[in-house]
């Protein structure tokens, strides 16, 4: 099983790269990937989105040690998905308080992919805007930019928001599966080329398997969109693709 991940800048943006992604292993056969999309109009959203990737490591870290001691635990993919939620949940409002941020320096998208190797089964969430394909069907999440942010609901029960939360899509036997931020429908001709070769880049990078053997497949990918075709996203874009 191959991970491939990209972040770039868009093309409007010119001080930071709001966008951030993870992947990091849980123990030794649960895989979880992540990416933010910090909100433009709101306050340093390239923290928000930081913010939420490094805690979200911190405990992919500590549930790892944890399992050591728990060889017995059968936990299912939703299961382990939504404990990673609530204790990320858990973080932020601390940080939030210790901090004492403002809620729009908290304010980004989150699409969250929790896979177990050894089930061959997953379950990804969407908090926000995203674009999610699994082995060949794409499904884009999409909410007229104004995204419902894991920050607005901070004061809330965690129970009743997860309960709420409708974008979530279950899988099994995974063979290739991609999630990416709003920013991967942005790409737009930037300069002129010497050919007349069309492509469309969402399929390019979600489909096409070419380089696969590297592990900048993805970076490589968006080299020849910019470089070949002339092509390079608007928006900031985060991008992880698992290939069995």
């Amino acid at each position: 099983m191959n991970i491939y991940s990209a972040l770039q800048i868009g093309d409007y943006h010119i001080n930071h790269c709001e966008d951030f992604l993870i992947t990091k292993k849980i123990g030794s056969d649960k895989i979880l990937c992540a990416v933010m999309d910090g909100c433009s109009t709101a306050m340093e959203s390239q923290f928000a989105s930081a913010l939420f990737g490094k805690i979200l490591r911190k405990i992919c870290i500590e549930k790892g040690y944890k399992e050591l001691y728990e060889t017995e635990k059968n936990s299912d993919p939703e299961e382990d998905l939504k404990a990673v939620l609530k204790e990320l949940f858990k973080e932020i409002s601390t940080v939030k308080n210790h901090l004492l941020l403002d809620e729009k320096e908290l304010l980004t998208t989150l699409t969250v992919l929790l896979y177990d190797t050894k089930k061959d089964k997953g379950i990804i969430i969407c908090i926000g805007d995203g674009l999610v394909c699994i082995n060949g069907k794409t499904r884009e999440f999409e909410r007229d930019n104004k995204p419902d942010y894991l920050a607005y609901h901070l004061k809330e029960n965690f129970e009743e928001f997860y309960f709420n939360q409708t974008q979530k899509i279950r899988f099994s036997k995974l063979e290739d599966i991609s999630i990416a931020t709003d920013g991967i429908s942005s790409f737009i001709p930037i300069k002129k080329t010497d050919h007349n070769e069309k492509i469309n880049p969402t399929d390019y990078l979600l489909y096409d398997k070419s380089n696969i053997e590297s592990e900048e497949m993805l970076s490589l990918k968006l080299k020849k969109l910019e470089h070949h075709y002339g092509m390079k996203p608007t928006d900031d874009l985060a991008i992880i693709r698992i290939i069995k």
